[in-house]
């Protein structure tokens, strides 16, 4: 196995620039997951590493070795694509040895590799059948298995999990973690899903236009995100986000105000750079607000998800914003009921005037 480096990595089509400077150390044995909105790069991305796209500008690492230029064949990796692409009138025991059968390797090496395969995937029992008779999951783990034979340096994976429905995805990923710790092989995963991202992740890359927006792991990117973007797309339901003006601005504290949120002030760290009268805006996680008659927010009940061990709830503030507020699984609320939520001012974060995050006391 080996780590990968990614030095200012570039992608051009024509005159359009979608992948604009990548820099990325990936350790071995790492699971690295790229995440962010369609059309953000991801998956192009991906396919840089793996070859199946040229590099505009930059280089690309992989082990000790610049591979720009590279085959992907002659790349070490073994990629994953979100459609299976097995061959129907195969077996799986010959589609997952299909690679290996073209490399000419002989008969026993091969039937040794595919079967321990099949073994680490728990499907020796499937190894007769075609794509026809099996399930979408089952599918999966022959095109997984299909990769393992190969040993490759590091393996990509192309949303694997979309075309699966909610329950097999949540199967699917725990068997992909199981692989993962079983293998201690580098892997990189593309996914919208930011819970697949959470849960399989020790490194996130968030993505937005071709940009890196942050780097970390999962609770990193939770509790410290860097700009508005990651606030607002990591975590579900995602961060609470209101416009608000600094009223006063000391060193270590700033005091904001605005039509959703009364008089409020959050501590900061110093050198923060806001000052009074600055646009700026305050986040708290629906999750860190509580029912309280004295708190700052208030607004009326427009939808309750009661979950059974939590109540999401979404209100309307006087302001027009909308806040949503992840509760006890036991509060009853009603539409149209008006609710007042506080909140640990150490819990609130506030985003400058570039939509950057100030650093907290």
């Amino acid at each position: 196995m080996a780590g990968l480096e990614l030095k200012d990595i570039r992608k051009s089509y024509g005159n359009v620039e979608v992948i604009k400077g990548v820099d990325l150390s990936v350790e071995h044995g790492e699971f690295v997951v790229f995440v962010g909105p369609s059309g953000c790069g991801k998956s192009t991305l991906l396919r840089m590493i793996a070859g199946l796209e040229d590099i505009t500008d930059g280089d690309l690492y992989i082990g000790d070795k610049r591979v720009n230029t590279t085959q992907p064949r002659d790349r070490g990796v073994a990629m994953v694509f979100q459609s299976y692409a097995l061959y129907p009138h195969m077996s799986v025991y010959d589609n997952v040895g299909f690679g290996l059968r073209l490399k000419k390797m002989p008969k026993p090496e091969r039937d040794k590799k595919i079967r321990e395969a099949a073994r680490i995937l728990q499907m020796e029992e499937l190894l007769e059948r075609r794509p026809s008779q099996l399930s979408g999951g089952q599918r999966q783990r022959v095109a997984i298995g299909r990769a393992i034979v190969r040993n490759p340096d590091v393996f990509l994976f192309d949303e694997p999990l979309s075309n699966l429905d909610a329950a097999l995805r949540g199967s699917m990923r725990m068997e992909i973690s199981k692989l993962h710790n079983q293998l201690g092989a580098t892997m990189i995963y593309v996914t919208h899903d930011q819970v697949e991202a959470m849960t399989l992740a020790d490194k996130i890359v968030v993505l937005n236009a071709g940009i890196v927006q942050q780097i970390g792991s999962p609770l990193d990117l939770y509790n410290s995100p860097a700009n508005l973007f990651v606030a607002g797309f990591i975590g579900s339901p995602k961060m609470n986000l209101i416009a608000v003006t600094a009223s006063d601005a000391t060193a270590d504290t700033v005091t904001i105000s605005g039509p959703a949120l009364p008089s409020t002030t959050i501590p900061v760290a110093t050198g923060h750079g806001i000052k009074p009268g600055d646009t700026i805006t305050f986040g708290i996680r629906p999750h860190q607000l509580v029912r309280d008659e004295a708190g700052p927010l208030k607004g009326k009940v427009l939808l309750v998800e009661q979950l059974g061990n939590e109540t999401i709830v979404n209100l309307d503030l006087p302001s027009g914003d909308q806040l949503v507020a992840t509760l006890p699984g036991s509060a009853i609320l009603h539409l149209g009921d008006t609710v007042t939520l506080g909140f640990d001012a150490k819990n609130a974060k506030l985003f400058d005037t570039n939509g950057d995050a100030v650093k907290p006391a």
